[in-house]
């Protein structure tokens, strides 16, 4: 399969999960350490979240990687650089999008990385870390997502956008719940 291909069958990779990994952290870390290297100083934070972040969790085996940055126009200025670096995206998914920008990084023919690059400290990079530390700390809660988690997976297999917003309407109930 040639690098076309792989592209075009990651992007239409369907939704499927995968039992935890313990390698998972390890290769949030070496893709951390791989991102810090190109790019010195570029970045305020780098946090490993998602499913992947959360020990014990079933995951679409995807390593979700936020990048705080201190505006979105250095975010804009980054998006042909990690390109370069092996990310791909889509320019007309991002314009749809005000508060971040999302990248993926794949092989032979599958997602490796999601990369989201968003103001650091801002409401939505607050709400992704107190939702995974929230996974992380209360067992029962994340019994619940992973259990919705595999419902959604097989009712949205092929649609990995309303996959997405149906997380997002549990996750904000599980936030709210917490204030």
């Amino acid at each position: 399969m040639d690098e076309a291909e792989s592209l075009n069958k990651a992007i239409h990779e369907e939704v499927t999960l995968s039992p935890y990994d313990a390698s998972w952290p390890a290769l949030f870390t070496q893709e951390r350490d791989r991102l810090l290297t190109l790019f010195p100083g570029e970045f305020l934070a780098i946090e490993h979240i998602g499913s992947t972040a959360v020990p014990g969790l079933l995951a679409k085996p995807i390593i979700d990687i936020m990048i705080g940055v201190d505006s979105m126009a250095r975010a804009d200025k980054l998006m042909e650089p990690l390109c370069q670096a092996k990310y791909a995206t889509s320019m007309e998914f991002n314009a749809s999008l005000t508060d971040r920008r999302w990248l993926m990084r794949w092989a032979d023919g599958r997602r490796t990385h999601h990369l989201h690059l968003m103001l650091y400290g801002s409401q939505e990079w607050e709400w992704r870390l107190a939702f995974r530390n929230l996974l992380c700390a209360d067992t029962r809660l994340a019994q619940a997502y992973e259990a919705n988690k595999q419902l959604w997976a097989t009712e949205f297999r092929s649609d990995r956008e309303a996959y997405t917003a149906a997380k997002s309407d549990f996750i904000g109930k599980a936030l709210k719940s917490t204030v």
